[in-house]
């Protein structure tokens, strides 16, 4: 098998992950600064308790169900000019969000921005680990990469809260356009092409399997967390479950799949999955309830709320930079499952917060949170994606991204119905009889409604409804907290077989300079040349050992490795 050389990544490297970080900040930045337009949005377009769950999490749904084919597809058309369309959509599709007149017409913007942040983020992974090919160096620049996340949701609060204060909730979708216009002036200058080669044909049946295997799957978990196991949503699981193993099998015939299934034999790649995927689930619903309880419990305008919840992201920028350094003399799966015991301790200090106050409380606990979030991001993103082949970098990134765009959409729906189920339950006896049904609908259905309605309500009312939602939100961080506990313990086993960062990795050729940016990668020199000169004299050629140089044999082919085996294309491990 042939050994890649290993080069130490240079300026122009380093700028391109700048620009490649630019995409992270802006989906960070979209996160935080939704959650804080949340309330003046729900006065302008007055959405129901379901639509303010499908409001927030139809674009982690659909980027989750088109990661897997974009991902892909960036490998076959260029991973570069996949961010590059990508990008221009994001920025097209933001402006169509700011200016919706409904909550369906939001709603529906919201998905098409999930289409279009597909292509961007297994993109961005997929070419840092082009870009980056000495261990040490793609581990930090993956740390880079995910603090950019934490960055955006660090900014998003204080940038999006001051636009709040000065302008309507569709503003805060706009932030979005200077930043796709500035990646499109930048990427052609910074960052290099790379298409796989010997891509093979697109499927798109693979397309159609894996979008009918997700969407009935995420349907079925969003109308349990409201519904509980009705016919409806037992049925969509079924025909989900029923899809996926179509898709499966077929990815397995084959020979250019649409997922490439036998990375799932490499237990890193599995187990780092499978981190982040449960990891993000309690973040995804712990962020949704921490900002609700700062608005419409303590009463903070935008900016302030903003202000709050910075603190906490820079928590998780610390551990994202942090983490990748500590794990080159740590075991990762110790980095992990020390982080998520801290995470563990941050839920555990929300499930004490009241409605009389709490914002200091409430901002450690969320703190330590994001803490782990930080560490699990970097860590288990860079083992996904360090477990791949170069040319099936694009599907692992995508994967990555799947599982942590899921993990966050679950956590919303889950958790925020947990949430709202507790809130329910409580409040249905504190209506007081004789009021008008529009009202008492609104005000029984979430925080929300019940803010706006307050001025028809009597007076200290809008107090219960508070103290039901803090109910709520307690009893959601309490669930988060023992599943926390639980994968930190399963984080320690899973990931035991993983050394150190870097360990037993060649040094990087310091003498070498980085690759120069190209128009696209192509195949490696053959690995195995034979002699110019070797042949058979009776040929024509000079007689000695060896083929002739006409006729020479093909380079071995790499076996598909088995179940238990690390992978050929795994990382260096102890």
């Amino acid at each position: 098998m042939s050994t890649t050389t290993v080069r130490r990544a240079g300026a122009r490297e380093w700028g391109g992950l700048a620009v490649l970080s630019l995409p992270t900040v802006l989906l960070g930045l979209d996160v935080t600064v939704l959650y804080l337009a949340l309330p003046s949005l729900a006065e302008d377009l007055h959405p129901r308790g379901t639509e303010e769950l499908w409001i927030m999490d139809a674009y982690g749904f659909m980027i989750a169900g088109s990661l897997i084919t974009m991902g892909t597809l960036g490998d076959r058309i260029g991973r570069r000019r996949l961010l590059m369309t990508g990008a221009a959509a994001f920025g097209a599709v933001s402006v169509l969000a700011a200016y919706s007149n409904s909550a369906e017409m939001l709603i529906a913007a919201r998905a098409a921005l999930g289409i279009a942040g597909a292509t961007l983020m297994p993109s961005t992974l997929a070419l840092i680990s082009n870009m980056f090919t000495d261990q040490r160096q793609r581990s930090l620049a993956i740390g880079v990469w995910a603090t950019s996340f934490a960055l955006g949701m660090a900014l998003g609060p204080v940038v999006g809260g001051a636009m709040l204060n000065h302008f309507w909730w569709g503003s805060a979708f706009l932030l979005a356009v200077p930043v796709a216009i500035v990646l499109l002036v930048a990427a052609p200058v910074l960052i290099p092409e790379y298409r796989a080669p010997q891509s093979g044909r697109f499927d798109p049946l693979s397309v159609v399997l894996s979008l009918t295997a997700i969407l009935p799957v995420i349907y079925a978990v969003k109308r349990f967390a409201k519904d509980g196991p009705d016919a409806p949503t037992i049925a969509a699981a079924v025909i989900g479950l029923a899809f996926a193993v179509l898709f499966v099998r077929r990815q397995g015939k084959l020979a250019s799949p649409l997922l490439d299934v036998r990375l799932f034999t490499d237990r890193t790649f599995s187990a780092a999955l499978s981190v982040l995927l449960v990891g993000l689930v309690g973040v995804g619903g712990s962020m949704l309830l921490i900002t609700q309880q700062l608005q419409f419990v303590e009463d903070l305008p935008p900016i302030e709320a903003g202000l709050w919840m910075g603190p906490p992201a820079l928590l998780m920028f610390l551990a994202a930079i942090g983490a990748p350094l500590v794990a080159r003399r740590v075991p990762p799966g110790i980095v992990v499952a020390a982080t998520l015991a801290l995470s563990m301790v941050g839920y555990v200090l929300l499930t004490q917060v009241d409605a009389s106050g709490g914002i200091a409380l409430m901002v450690i606990g969320f703190g330590l949170v994001y803490l782990g979030l930080g560490a699990i991001a970097a860590l288990g993103t860079g083992l996904v994606v360090g477990a791949a082949p170069p040319e099936k970098a694009g599907s692992a990134s995508a994967m990555s991204e799947t599982v942590q765009e899921l993990g966050l959409a679950l956590g919303v729906a889950i958790l925020g119905s947990l949430a709202t189920a507790v809130y329910r339950n409580r409040i249905d006896d504190e209506i007081p009889a004789g009021t008008p049904s529009k009202v008492a609908d609104a005000a029984g259905d979430s925080l929300a409604g019940a803010v706006s309605s307050a001025h028809q309500l009597p007076a200290g009312w809008l107090d219960h409804a508070k103290e039901a939602a803090t109910s709520g939100m307690n009893t959601a961080m309490l669930v988060a907290a023992v599943c926390t506990l639980v994968l930190s313990f399963l984080s320690a086993v899973v990931l035991r077989h993983v050394g150190t960062i870097g360990a037993d990795e060649p040094e990087a050729d310091e003498a070498l300079p980085a690759e120069p940016a190209r128009s696209e990668v192509r195949p490696p020199p053959d690995p195995h040349p034979w002699p110019a000169t070797g042949g058979d004299a009776g040929a024509g050629g000079v007689s000695g050992p060896g083929p002739s140089a006409t006729h020479r044999p093909p380079p071995p082919r790499a076996a598909c490795p088995p179940a238990t085996d690390r992978g050929w294309w795994s990382r260096k491990t102890s």
